[in-house]
């Protein structure tokens, strides 16, 4: 057992010599820099001496407990990666802490970081978590951090999805390599809060998982979903490049904003063509709901060679549909059935009244219609 104690930092801290006629305390408050990494240290005493240590360099030990670490107030960079800490619920008393680096430990939900309002940087990659599992993260403290954190290393922690870290606000960096995130559009059983209580009932419905937490960081330049089952997904660089304005770096590769500007107008036009197909489909629906015909055909004008025969009542267009075989005809197919007009019979009468007509009686013949509606 190798145990970190003041002592071994005043004999190992070489680069600060010791001023005559000073104390070792005096000596311990004007240290900034301490690394024992790689040195099998497993127990850490009580180091709040150390009154300015700004930068400690503990990764690659065995160390399981920080507690003591909690009274390094003027802390800003932290490193423990590689070791076996479970809980790190004890560095909320770190104020001035910037960065953070915790990767391949134990933790399995990321949590009591309330009070690390100065954080920029959090890097929990590839913790040991149990078969099944994944990383969770405590919505207190994602909370505390949205206005702060700028740069975040979730890899390889069996995590298929994003939408909880959508409230860090400030993230300009995302590396999540190597989890589970497999589609863009995700179906979501989330439950909403309401009044303080989980309601798992009320579904949040088919969510776009990733396209909305880009939406909601508009700093991100930088995003890396190597390994992810996502990356395979057809058309998956495009999209994800047409959602984020911002981004400038996708999975280690530079975005050209000639390629970005392509695929915007691309998708401009797709999404034309999409509202006019959709337009055009709300019309038939309105047609059909109106009239109760199947398929609108045609509007056909009428034309009387002789205007004195136009009278007030003849009609002007025909409408040319098939009415549905609805035993039960509605209020509606009623109504319009008493406009109906027999065009044949129409155009014979106009052959009998007008001589010179091109079109004599006998050689009208019936038109193929079902039906038809004076407009």
């Amino acid at each position: 057992m190798v145990r970190l104690t003041l002592d071994l930092i005043a004999r190992n801290n070489n680069h600060l010599r010791n001023r005559k006629d000073e104390t070792i305390t005096q000596y311990l408050k004007r240290i900034t820099h301490v690394n024992f990494s790689n040195k099998h240290i497993d127990c850490l005493d009580d180091l709040s001496a150390c009154r300015n240590l700004t930068v400690l360099y503990l990764y690659d030990n065995n160390i399981r407990e920080i507690r003591s670490l909690g009274f390094l107030t003027s802390l800003t960079h932290l490193y423990l990666q590689n070791n076996c800490i479970s809980c790190i619920d004890s560095l909320s008393g770190l104020k001035r802490l910037e960065k953070l680096y915790l990767g391949g430990n134990y933790l399995t939900v990321i949590e009591g970081l309330e009070g690390l309002e100065e954080l920029r940087e959090l890097h929990i990659e590839s913790q040991k978590i149990p078969p099944g599992e994944k990383l969770l993260f405590d919505p207190r403290t994602l909370h505390s951090l949205s206005k702060s954190l700028s740069v975040l290393n979730i890899s390889n922690n069996s995590i298929d999805e994003l939408k909880e870290l959508s409230v860090l606000g400030n993230i300009s960096q995302l590396v999540a390599v190597d989890n589970h995130l497999n589609d863009i559009k995700r179906l979501t059983n989330s439950c909403h809060f309401l009044n303080g209580t989980c309601h798992p009932n009320i579904l949040m419905g088919n969510e776009k998982d990733l396209e909305f937490v880009l939406r909601k960081w508009p700093r991100l330049w930088r995003m890396d979903l190597t390994g992810n089952p996502i990356c395979q997904k057809p058309k998956y660089r495009d999209k994800v490049i047409v959602i984020s304005k911002t981004l400038e770096i996708l999975d280690g590769k530079e975005i050209k904003e000639m390629a970005r500007q392509f695929l915007l107008n691309w998708k401009a036009s797709k999404d034309a063509r999409k509202k006019s197909k959709e337009e055009n489909t709300a019309d038939r629906l309105v047609f059909q709901q109106l009239y109760g015909f199947d398929h609108p055909q045609a509007i056909l004008p009428t034309q009387y060679q002789n205007q004195k025969y136009i009278e007030k009542d003849k009609p002007k267009y025909f409408l040319m549909a098939q009415m549905p075989s609805d035993p039960k005809p509605s209020h509606l197919q009623k109504t319009l059935a008493k406009r109906t007009i027999d065009i044949s019979e129409d155009i014979r009468q106009l052959a009998v009244k007008d001589p010179t007509s091109s079109l004599p009686g006998q050689d009208v013949l019936e038109p193929h219609l079902h039906s038809q509606v004076v407009l």
